[in-house]
């Protein structure tokens, strides 16, 4: 790749190391901590019948197989809608989108509660409704930072309602809405991440191919439109590929916060503004972050476990109001 500095390849490099051992961690230590000759021994052998290869197979790998997918939907995610929307200050959860996929997935269980399989497609549905309706709300205000956040607030308000709403309805849906809206990886098995996670990997490629187009739309409208690229259609597309990101996530997940702001920020300080190198690298460290608050949750409170989503609240809450307060960031960040 033309756009890839030496620095940049051990960097990434790096990164790739790192969500190995987040990976390997995550399925060795928990409220039982195994080593790491016990993790190979199960992974490589046909007996399924012990405690260890329980604990591995059916618990362990599934939780970290999520936890990657999730890290790397929402990362992306967020570099997305901070490009399409020219704010440092878009993500899934400032926005609303989190919340919207959420609403989606309490709709899905409400209307066909067998139907596990819609849960992706709901969630998809009410990420996409909620990033067309900020946009929308952008587009008629002044696009500003304040804007778009006030905006978010009020969609995300609106749909935790509705959130609410369902499960006053029906109390027999069968989740736990406290670990639903914070976010949470528990109980997830390899059936219930087929579908998502593979929803999650194809738009992730997808979104690899419209790199190039995420970086022209930082260019501003007219630039781009003279470059003979149609606008409002990239704009579109890349909401909904953002939207499948974030709503495949939610539907297994639930409302894990703050990934997609903190993680593409940190990104963009290590490799700068080229989505081309953005994306992925958000992909590689956002797995990694979501991996170190889950197996910190389990580890730092056991026998008790701390969701996830909690501990990322408590680091993406500050970050926030550092990037909200920061005089610097004043001016647009183009992704």
């Amino acid at each position: 790749m033309p756009f890839m500095k030496k620095n940049n390849f051990l960097t990434i490099l790096l990164l790739f190391l790192l969500l190995i051992a987040c990976s390997c961690a995550g399925i060795a230590f928990g409220s039982v901590s195994l080593s790491p000759g016990n993790v190979v021994k199960v992974l490589f052998s046909t007996d399924s019948s012990s405690t260890a290869s329980t604990l591995v197979r059916t618990v362990r790998s599934p939780r970290v197989l999520g936890g990657l997918f999730a890290g790397m939907g929402l990362a992306c995610a967020g570099v997305i809608l901070q490009g399409v929307m020219n704010n440092s200050l878009a993500s899934p959860n400032t926005i609303g989108i989190n919340s919207g996929s959420g609403f989606g997935v309490m709709l899905a269980l409400l209307l066909f509660p067998q139907k596990t399989g819609l849960l992706p497609v709901f969630a998809f549905c009410g990420a996409l409704t909620a990033a067309l309706l900020v946009f929308l709300l952008a587009y008629l205000g002044d696009s500003s930072r304040t804007t778009i956040v006030l905006a978010g607030i009020t969609i995300s308000s609106f749909f935790n309602a509705g959130i609410n709403t369902v499960k006053i309805l029906d109390t027999e849906i069968t989740v736990n809405l406290t670990s639903f809206m914070a976010g949470s990886l528990s109980g997830l098995t390899m059936k219930k991440l087929l579908l998502p996670c593979g929803c999650v990997l194809l738009a992730f490629c997808l979104s690899l191919f419209f790199a190039r187009s995420l970086n022209i739309l930082g260019l501003g409208d007219d630039i781009a439109r003279s470059l003979g690229m149609r606008v409002f259609l990239t704009r579109f597309t890349l909401l909904a590929l953002a939207s499948i990101l974030a709503g495949c996530v939610v539907s297994y997940a639930g409302l894990l916060s703050f990934v997609g702001l903190v993680v593409p920020h940190i990104c963009r300080h290590l490799f700068g503004n080229d989505a081309r190198l953005l994306l992925p690298c958000s992909a590689l460290l956002g797995g990694s972050f979501v991996l170190m608050c889950d197996l910190a949750g389990r580890v730092l409170f056991a026998p008790f476990e701390l969701p996830a989503g909690i501990l990322m609240a408590f680091i993406g809450g500050p970050f926030f109001l550092y990037l909200l307060l920061k005089k610097k960031g004043g001016r647009r960040v183009h992704a």
